[in-house]
């Protein structure tokens, strides 16, 4: 009897694993906040007939029946009133199976046919299974490619269980999201790419082509995916001659390939022209608080952050990195398209502001990359087999040791010790090695952002208090002063400041963050005095606090002070708490002001800023 491949059975049993943690740790709804965003595209499509959007209140009754999401964040609302997609369409064609699997389910048994229904949300679940599973069947094809089959096995035990491929693809439906999906077909672009340049065919520049599509479809900043293929076998001067004669000489297959590839990303800039009326539409341009920083990137705190440091909570992979000089010096053929793709989509991910993600164990947006990275692994493990005993030895520990510690933080995870949003390196060193943790040690931790409309300052005891700036509103001397301010009522000195029809905004007060805290955030507690001189009902007038990058708001945050209760002929004070967001950089400004769009006749005086800072 013929024995089965060790890789094969390590295959087979990382495959079971991910599935039985798929059942044990089921999500409540697998069609939930991102997934939901990136689903949203079937139902509008086939159910509903409104692609655009334009009966929005469908949408939140699916959400108030299903509790996908807390705010409709998926989708983008433009000056006319119509509604954009926020997700590219790729993640939809993804899910297209599990979709159609799921209506006949839900028409053959009774279930709503809503799209959302629980057929739709296991169906979703499973094809995701079966999209990690294909992932590492690919990959395992790939290794044997250039490994033999114990080396394979070493190579999938490291990627799946050494890393936080595991914690993404095996609990609570984490494994809809677009890591895997993309993992999985990097690992398909590896090999149908080896492949044609073994022997050219058109089956294998379609599938390059289709591939290629779908990764950029699904996610445009990877398109340095085609530097894969595009690069492949390139070793210096002579080798890019003879690249270019291939590509003549096959130049249909590549004509072939680059066409469907822009025509799978075609497919978005008709939705964009379509619903935009242009080509091109940054569906993420509404938060000024997020973006690219390609002049500034923070790739440090990207990689070794205790906050979600990719090589601090995945030191595993430190070693693929170093197999890339071994990769250099035993196949150059295949080293520069990897590394290249490595630096760049390191460059492009680690760019982007709010670098930390969302509830995540290390670096998700590198998972997909892993698919890349298993080679340069493999190339460091066979260096290392071929080494002296010692070496062996304390390599092999040392990554045992990671493997274990992998393993171990997955579990705690899991289990609320190790946070997935507010990790620092003192509490990290509180809870290392730790089965549970006190409220104590959860001080440690950084501050817990709002994400409601307001702001409440509980532990103010925690915290050191000063003024920033106090605008009294005495008359100076200035123009604006002697225009605007008035004698007639002071809450303190002998002036105040008097709004009215022609007054909208009151002058404000900024500060830059790191002006205000070199801490990861502070509470800023404004306040205003109003001596209301008429019936504001019906009157708007507003407390201001927000937060700009380049003059745009994220972060803003109203108190309407027309519809409390006040006292009339009097002075009233009118207080708001504030929490600083994780700036986008440091240099973004904190303003505040008063805005009177309502054209309300009042005064104001002591316009104060106070910031709170941690104590600890």
């Amino acid at each position: 009897m013929k024995k089965t491949p060790l890789s094969l059975t390590i295959a087979l049993f990382l495959g079971f694993i991910i599935i039985l943690f798929n059942f044990i740790y089921l999500p409540s709804n697998i069609l939930s906040w991102d997934v939901f965003g990136y689903y949203l595209w079937l139902p509008a499509t086939f159910l509903y007939g409104d692609l655009g959007l334009k009966d929005v209140s469908v949408v939140h009754h699916i959400i108030d029946m299903y509790h996908n999401t807390a705010t409709f964040y998926q989708a983008v609302q433009l000056p006319s009133g119509d509604w954009v997609m926020r997700y590219t369409m790729g993640m939809a064609i993804m899910y297209l199976p599990a979709f159609l699997a799921g209506h006949l389910i839900a028409l053959l048994f009774g279930f709503a046919a809503d799209g959302f229904s629980a057929p739709y949300q296991y169906a979703v679940l499973i094809w995701s299974i079966l999209i990690t599973l294909a992932g590492i069947f690919i990959i395992r094809r790939v290794l044997l490619h250039y490994f033999n089959d114990r080396m394979t096995a070493f190579i999938l035990i490291i990627l799946v269980i050494g890393t936080n491929f595991l914690y993404h693809d095996g609990f609570y439906g984490a494994n809809a999201m677009n890591h895997n999906y993309l993992f999985t077909l990097y690992a398909g672009l590896l090999w149908y790419t080896l492949k044609w340049h073994e022997t050219p065919g058109f089956r294998y520049a379609l599938a390059m082509g289709i591939i290629a599509g779908m990764i950029i479809l699904i996610r445009p900043p990877e398109v340095v995916c085609v530097m894969i293929p595009l690069l492949w076998g390139i070793t210096g001067k002579n080798s890019v001659r003879e690249k270019l004669q291939l590509i003549r000489r096959k130049k249909g297959q590549v004509i072939t390939a680059a066409l469907i590839t822009g025509l799978i990303i075609f497919l978005q800039l008709l939705y964009y022209k379509v619903y935009t009326g242009k080509f091109m539409f940054y569906s993420y341009g509404g938060n000024a608080g997020e973006g690219f920083e390609f002049l500034n990137p923070p790739t440090l705190k990207f990689l070794f952050s205790f906050r979600k440091g990719w090589l601090i909570y995945t030191p595993v992979m430190i070693f693929p990195i170093i197999g890339f000089y071994y990769l250099y010096k035993r196949n150059k053929p295949i080293f520069f398209p990897l590394f290249v793709y490595f630096v760049i989509n390191l460059y492009i991910v680690s760019s982007w502001s709010t670098w930390w993600g969302g509830e995540t164990f290390s670096q998700k947006n590198l998972i997909q990359s892993y698919a890349i990275l298993a080679l340069p692994l493999g190339y460091f493990l066979d260096a290392l087999a071929k080494g002296r005993r010692p070496v062996r030895i304390s390599i092999g520990l040392i990554m045992s040791f990671f493997i274990i510690l992998n393993i171990f933080q997955t579990w705690q995870i899991l289990n609320g010790i190790l946070d997935p949003y507010r990790m620092t390196r003192s509490y990290y060193a509180r809870i290392f090695g730790k089965t549970k943790v006190s409220p104590e040690d959860k001080k440690l931790l950084l501050a817990e952002q709002s994400y409601t409309d307001t702001d409440t300052f509980t532990d103010i005891e925690d915290y050191d208090g000063h003024i920033l700036r106090n605008l009294d509103f005495e008359i100076d001397g200035s123009e604006y002063a002697l225009k605007h301010y008035s004698t007639a009522f002071a809450h303190s000195g002998h002036s105040s400041l008097k709004i009215d029809s022609t007054l909208e905004f009151t002058p404000d007060i900024k500060a830059r963050f790191n002006d205000l805290t070199m801490k990861d955030h502070a509470w800023i507690r404004t306040s205003v005095y109003i001596y209301p001189v008429e019936d504001l009902k019906g009157k708007s007038i507003f407390l201001v606090v927000t937060f700009q990058h380049k003059g745009a708001n994220y972060k803003y945050r109203t108190s309407d002070i027309s519809g409390l209760d006040l006292n009339h002929d009097e002075w009233n004070k009118i207080t708001m708490d504030y929490m600083t967001p994780f700036p986008r950089t440091p240099r973004d400004n904190l303003e505040v002001y008063v805005w009177n769009p309502g054209k309300a006749s009042v005064y104001l005086d002591d316009l104060m800023v106070e910031v709170y800072e941690r104590k600890f």
